[in-house]
């Protein structure tokens, strides 16, 4: 694969406590903003630190309303507000004023937004898009730096993309766990410093020049979701996570593997063709959502050799950046001229058919 020249990412914005019982971005967001300003400026870099649900946060939440988490789509993010909209869509909006807005060239570069989970996923990163060059070059770069990490895919449009990670130009998630929620374990939050850290470090040398090789890496594209067993009359789950499955993310579940016990002590086996991995296995907040586990594909990525563009490369970009919009504004107005003559043109054939008739 051939280089690839990409903008510096300057503004990257660092968010906890979206949802407000997972505690290690609680903290690490916390700090951040106690040890410096809200707004900081490091090489190279503008970071703001954003504290993204204050109120789930004070009640230690997950949310008080609804999932703000699943607020970043364009409908809800264009839908109209109310004295009676949930808090949660009230603040996404405003964290899309902020942060973005969402697809704009004035959205922030990066948004890395903080998350726990109650599964023993290590720590991984959940993206969008697997042709995001800047994020999987960051996954590589922290796999190079010897911390366990896996990336997740969800492959959806920007349009339906529904977390805070996707109001940025590049965004993804940190997850991490297993962590219990509204806890703090230091050997999970310590993690989730370092990975941050070294993300800030890839931007650093990114920005600075620095020319990162291509290679290849795994990603874990999402195939669906299986939800619990259930009463067919009440909806109440009837079965738990199989003991050998429990704990085992990202193990590769095989047709007939056992996936759950009911309550009466009967297996039940997985009925797919394919081998998949498991993960999000038992999450605590999903109960309500219908999802007793994820199931992803794992596939080979080629991710390219990229550096940022140099300062007459970036002044090239914008020159031919600005001719684009000039000519879309004339298009426009060549279009707006020429709407109007067939509108003429209509209304004067109107009249000379009126003479004829």
């Amino acid at each position: 694969m051939e280089e690839v020249v990409l903008p510096t990412v300057f503004r990257v914005a660092l968010c906890g406590g979206t949802h407000g019982n997972e505690l290690s971005g609680v903290y690490l967001v916390r700090e951040r903003l106690k040890r410096k300003r809200k707004v900081e400026e490091e090489d190279h870099i503008y970071v703001v630190t954003v504290m993204s649900n204050p109120r789930a946060v004070q009640q230690c939440r997950r949310y008080t309303e609804t999932d703000l988490n699943r607020c970043f789509t364009h409908a809800t993010l264009s839908g109209p507000v109310t004295d009676k909209t949930p808090y949660e869509i009230v603040r996404s909006q405003e964290l899309n004023t902020l942060l973005g807005p969402k697809g704009s060239p004035e959205a922030m570069d990066l948004v890395c937004d903080l998350h726990n989970t109650t599964a023993n996923m290590g720590l991984c990163l959940i993206a969008y898009s697997d042709c995001d060059w800047i994020s999987l070059h960051i996954y590589r770069y922290l796999q190079m730096s010897d911390i366990p990490v896996r990336f997740i895919h969800f492959d959806l449009p920007l349009n339906e993309a529904y977390s805070l990670d996707s109001v940025g130009k590049h965004g993804f998630a940190i997850e991490i766990g297993p962590q219990a929620h509204g806890v703090v374990r230091s050997n999970i939050l310590s993690t989730m410093q370092e990975g941050v850290q070294h993300m800030l470090e890839w931007i650093h040398l990114f920005n600075s020049g620095t020319q990162f090789e291509g290679g290849k890496v795994d990603v874990y594209t999402m195939v669906k979701n299986v939800d619990y067993p259930r009463d067919f009359e009440t909806r109440g789950i009837t079965a738990a996570i199989h003991p050998q499955l429990q704990d085992r993310d990202f193990c590769l579940l095989r047709p007939n593997d056992p996936v759950f016990q009911t309550f009466s002590g009967e297996t039940l086996k997985y009925k797919g063709t394919e081998p998949l991995y498991p993960f999000f296995i038992n999450e605590c907040a999903y109960y309500e959502k219908g999802i007793a586990l994820s199931l992803a594909r794992q596939r080979s990525v080629g991710i390219p050799s990229i550096r940022s563009e140099r300062e007459g490369e970036q002044r090239k970009r914008k020159s031919s950046a600005e001719e684009m919009e000039e000519e879309e504004e004339i298009k426009g107005e060549m279009e707006e001229e020429g709407y109007q003559k067939l509108i003429e043109y209509g209304e004067e054939s109107d009249s000379l058919n009126g003479q004829y008739n």
